[in-house]
C-alpha cells in the first residue's frame, strides 16, 4: 500500500485545513517545493497535490507552482482541486502530472469524465469527499444529496481508473481514518481506492493496510507528517515494497534541508 504524503497549496503556500474549513488555515511552510524534494528523499512512492485556490473558485492558480513541482520531482504526482474543463485536466498532462484527480464535475458533467477516462486511460480518478457519506463539492463549500457509494459505481461505469476517498469531517483532526465508510465504498466498487483524511500514527497506517486485499491502494497522509506524528520513512517501510514486519530499522534523525 502506498503511503502518499499530501501537499495542499494556498496562496503559493503549503498548507492545511480543517475539515476543509478555509477560515481554519495552518501554514507549514512558505515553500511547497522544498517539501515535495523532501518527501521524495524520505522515500514516497508518490506526491498528492491540491491546489485548494482553484477547488474553491474553478479558476487554476497554481499551475506553474505545479509545473516546478513535477519538474523537479522523479516520483509520479497526482493532483487535484477545481479541475472542471478538459483543457485544465489536458495542461496538468503536459506538465507531466501523472494522474488527475476530478472532483465536483464528476457531479456536475458526468460526461465530460467519461470522455477524459477514455482519453487518458488509467489517468483520470475522481475524489469522492464525503460529508456524513454524501458527497461535497466546490471545495467542500456545497454539500450535494448524492452518497460516494452511488456516485462510485457510477463513475466505475464510465471508466475512471480509481477513487480517492476523503472523509470531511476527520480531515485534519488527526481523529483517524473512517473505517467503516471505506469499507462500504471498497463493497460497491471494483477500482482501486486511496484514502484520505484522520491518519493520526503508524497504528492508522497499519489499520488501513488491512483493507489492501479488498482494494485499498493507497493512504494520503497531511498533517500527520507536518506534525511529525507519522514517520514517513518508518510508514513506507511498514506497508510498502520491501516492508519490514518484525523488527523495524534504525531510522536515524530527519531534518528539513
Amino acid at each position: 500500500m502506498d503511503v502518499i504524503p499530501a501537499i495542499d497549496l494556498l496562496d503559493g503556500k503549503c498548507v492545511r485545513l480543517v475539515q476543509g474549513d478555509y477560515g481554519k488555515v495552518n501554514v507549514f511552510h512558505d515553500d511547497p517545493l522544498k517539501v515535495a524534494l523532501y518527501w521524495q528523499r524520505l522515500g514516497a512512492p508518490r506526491l498528492h497535490v491540491v491546489d485548494l485556490d482553484a477547488a474553491k473558485t474553478g479558476e487554476p492558480r497554481n499551475y506553474d507552482l505545479i509545473a516546478k513541482i513535477v519538474a523537479s520531482l522523479e516520483i509520479p504526482v497526482q493532483v487535484g482541486g477545481g479541475l472542471r474543463s478538459r483543457q485544465a485536466v489536458a495542461e496538468l498532462f503536459l506538465q507531466g502530472v501523472n494522474r488527475a484527480i476530478l472532483g465536483t464535475v464528476a457531479l456536475e458533467d458526468p460526461e465530460l469524465v467519461a470522455s477524459l477516462a477514455a482519453d487518458y486511460p488509467g489517468r483520470i480518478w475522481v475524489g469522492l469527499d464525503a460529508r456524513d457519506g454524501y458527497v461535497a463539492t466546490r471545495g467542500w463549500l456545497e454539500t450535494s444529496t448524492i452518497l460516494a457509494t452511488d456516485l462510485a459505481q457510477k463513475m466505475a461505469a464510465m471508466g475512471v481508473a480509481g477513487f480517492v476517498y476523503t472523509d470531511i469531517q476527520r480531515d485534519g483532526t488527526l481523529q483517524g481514518p473512517n473505517i467503516p465508510a471505506l469499507r462500504q465504498l471498497l463493497a460497491a466498487t471494483d477500482r482501486p481506492v486511496i484514502a484520505s483524511g484522520g491518519v493520526s500514527s503508524l497504528t492508522d497506517i497499519l489499520s488501513l493496510f488491512a483493507l489492501s486485499p479488498q482494494g485499498l491502494a493507497g493512504a494520503i497522509v497531511g498533517k500527520a507528517l507536518y506534525t511529525k506524528a507519522v514517520d514517513l520513512r518508518e510508514a513506507v517501510r511498514a506497508v510498502g515494497l520491501g516492508r519490514w514486519q518484525d523488527i523495524p530499522p534504525d531510522l536515524g534523525s530527519t531534518t528539513w534541508a
